[in-house]
């Protein structure tokens, strides 16, 4: 080993001594390195370790490309992946389904608390006869015994998910007073309820229209064509 670093010296003392211009390297013969002659190329220079200020840059470079990608996910989505999943689709029909049953009972039975819960606070309603109510004037109309329903049967029930809100389409047949007149026939109405993030559902709008003319009071019929001429 001694012998060993005995030439190593004259060589650098040598490569020092003829070309002094080159840049000459040598360490302790222990280590792995190099001396550097003339052999070598000019424009070679040892690779050193990367710093700390370049693997930094390097994590915060990546960090801003995955908040970018983040960022741009939502807009890439499909459309589809606003509404809720087919097995959660067909679970908030079930429920609609079941909240049409507990507005036609709380209808018949005039349960004005029942009700309150059903509606929205800016619930607007068209009722059978043509008035638009609010929530206040639903309510009211129930606790004053404004319009009475004695039978309200439901057919042909239909529920169509948009996003977060549910359109009920449906016939009933109804029966009852409004402002003390009798009212009965058969009508269609749809029912809008929307879904809160809370996960409860809320009638926001309510439409009737009756199915051909009303029928006549005391189950009389109605002429049908011109009279006969005497």
């Amino acid at each position: 080993m001694r012998g060993k670093e005995v030439r190593r010296t004259d060589l650098i003392a040598t490569a020092e001594n003829e070309s002094p211009s080159i840049p000459v390297f040598g360490r302790n013969s222990r280590s792995r390195d190099f001396v550097l002659t003339q052999n070598v190329k000019p424009d070679y220079y040892p690779v050193r370790p990367m710093t700390q200020r370049v693997h930094k840059f390097r994590r915060i470079r990546f960090g801003i490309c995955l908040l970018a990608i983040l960022a741009v996910m939502p807009f890439s989505l499909p459309a589809q992946a606003n509404g809720p999943h087919p097995r959660r689709k067909d679970e908030w029909k079930h429920q609609v389904e079941k909240l049409e049953e507990v507005w036609r009972t709380a209808q018949l039975n005039a349960d004005v608390d029942a009700m309150d819960k059903l509606l929205s606070d800016d619930y607007v309603g068209i009722t059978m006869s043509g008035q638009v109510v609010t929530k206040m004037q639903q309510l009211d109309r129930m606790r004053n015994r404004t319009m009475v329903l004695s039978k309200i049967v439901l057919d042909d029930v239909k529920v169509k998910l948009i996003g977060t809100t549910a359109i009920v389409t449906s016939r009933a047949e109804v029966e009852g007073t409004d402002d003390g007149a009798p009212m009965h026939g058969n009508f269609r109405y749809m029912r809008v309820y929307s879904r809160l993030p809370s996960g409860a559902w809320k009638i926001t709008n309510f439409e009737a229209t009756r199915v051909g003319p009303p029928p006549p009071p005391n189950g009389r019929r109605r002429p049908t064509g011109d009279p006969k001429p005497e």
